[in-house]
């Protein structure tokens, strides 16, 4: 662990944090990071969760602290997750590179369409949220997908949290980061059990993840709906155009590194 290892973990964590407290997909770039510095695939898997629960803990006590959330609903959302969480994580069967592809594309593709048409919706304070029995089910299905692989798994809470729960960008959010933090731990006590878990990458990159984490769910309020919904188109646009082929972000950030080192 060189201090130019430790650099690029802290660095690439704030990038992270950001992104995925305002958006999702910042995964992308910790795979690549924890690879290119060695990790195999199945460590740099668990090691993520990690920097996942470090992250969405720092951004949810700042909601919480603001009061900007209806925490109660948030938790009841969660229990199903971590039932999913767990299954998924045990699962030994490998999903398929073309069905990952495909679900996660048509996920990207109805956020991004969703967003740009819809422009009605502006942030306020949620003090109560309606929950339907179908919710605990997507939440159930959302929990199996991430705890196998949580690539893109921010992107499905949203999805669900526009469309079914009909809250707004901001708000919905805030639902990703309490109910991830919430559960996610389960996640990643089943990896640390199975030893697929590089502790001292993930705590450094962690760190990172809560650093950015923290600033984005800080001023989060501040910057506005507007703000948040254009860094979340952008970033859907980006992962898009990686998952087509157009760019290929791991090449990308395997490049940065290499020059970086």
């Amino acid at each position: 662990m060189t201090y130019d290892i430790i650099l690029m973990l802290l660095l690439s964590g704030i990038v992270v944090g950001v992104i995925n407290t305002l958006a999702g997909g910042g995964t992308v770039i910790t795979m690549t990071v924890f690879m290119v510095l060695g990790l195999p695939i199945t460590i740099a898997n668990g090691t993520n969760r990690i920097a996942v629960v470090m992250q969405n803990l720092a951004a949810t006590v700042t909601f919480i602290r603001k009061r900007m959330f209806d925490v109660k609903s948030s938790l009841l959302l969660a229990v199903p997750v971590i039932i999913g969480n767990i299954c998924g994580s045990l699962l030994a069967t490998h999903i398929t590179d073309t069905v990952f592809r495909i679900c996660f594309g048509v996920v990207l593709f109805l956020i991004l369409i969703y967003m740009i048409f819809d422009n009605h919706k502006r942030f306020h304070p949620v003090e109560s949220m309606k929950i339907k029995p179908m919710h605990y089910f997507w939440f159930l299905l959302i929990g199996f997908y991430g705890g196998y692989i949580y690539i893109g798994l921010g992107y499905l809470i949203l999805a669900i949290s526009l469309w079914s729960m009909k809250l707004d960008l901001v708000t919905a959010n805030i639902l990703k980061g309490i109910v991830l933090c919430v559960a996610m731990p389960f996640s990643m006590v089943v990896f640390m059990i199975n030893g697929h878990v590089d502790y001292w990458f993930g705590l450094i990159h962690g760190a990172g993840n809560m650093i950015g984490a923290w600033l984005a769910s800080h001023y989060c309020i501040h910057w506005g709906g507007r703000f948040v919904k254009i860094f979340t188109i952008l970033m859907v646009l980006i992962c898009f155009a990686d998952l087509v082929g157009i760019i290929s972000l791991q090449t990308i950030f395997s490049s940065m590194l290499t020059v970086c080192r």
